[in-house]
């Protein structure tokens, strides 16, 4: 059965974004970028929300940007037909390999989960993030921890009014002072 992650980046004291609504503290180093493209593939499907999903719009076309890198090349041409579910009340229509919901949350990740193949059920974007954990439906929680405090904003975490107990899988750290970390949740 596909394992549900949620993976994304967030500051020292747990934002993904600031209380200014920007991310720019996150522009990786090229081995972290590196690290990103080797994470998503082991991806089979990626849900998000409707903010990250605009987000990530630009990467639908970015390989048609001349001034790409050859790693963000890479990572457009991984991204680009992965599988996208999004949750959304106020999309009519998504782009790309992407397509709306048609059921709730859980059934989703259900359908998801029993069908046949490999690789995992990425979660992307803290608000769906929290729906998806106060389900009890997240296996492992993977954060990329940035050397800055911001003070505010969108929490990477759930506030959710219960405890989660976590078995570190992994970690690592970069020259950039960036560390990553991976937990599976004890069940």
């Amino acid at each position: 059965m596909r394992s549900v992650t949620y993976s994304m980046s967030a500051s020292l004291d747990g934002y993904i974004v600031g209380p200014d609504g920007r991310f720019d503290w996150t522009a990786p180093d090229p081995d972290v970028f590196r690290f990103w493209i080797d994470e998503i593939k082991g991806v089979a499907v990626h849900l998000l929300g409707r903010r990250l999903y605009e987000t990530m719009l630009y990467w639908e076309t970015a390989d048609q940007d001349r001034s790409l890198d050859e790693a963000e090349l890479e990572w457009a041409s991984l991204w680009n037909p992965l599988p996208k579910v999004v949750f959304s009340t106020t999309l009519s229509e998504v782009q790309g390999h992407a397509r709306l919901a048609s059921g709730g949350l859980a059934e989703e990740i259900e359908r998801l989960r029993a069908e046949p193949g490999e690789g995992e059920i990425a979660i992307g974007g803290a608000t769906l993030a929290a729906e998806v954990a106060s389900l009890g439906l997240i296996d492992e929680y993977r954060v990329m921890v940035y050397p800055v405090l911001v003070g505010g904003g969108i929490s990477f975490f759930p506030r959710r009014e219960r405890r989660v107990d976590l078995e570190l899988l992994e970690t690592r750290t970069f020259g950039s002072g960036v560390v990553y970390l991976r937990y599976r949740v004890i069940r």
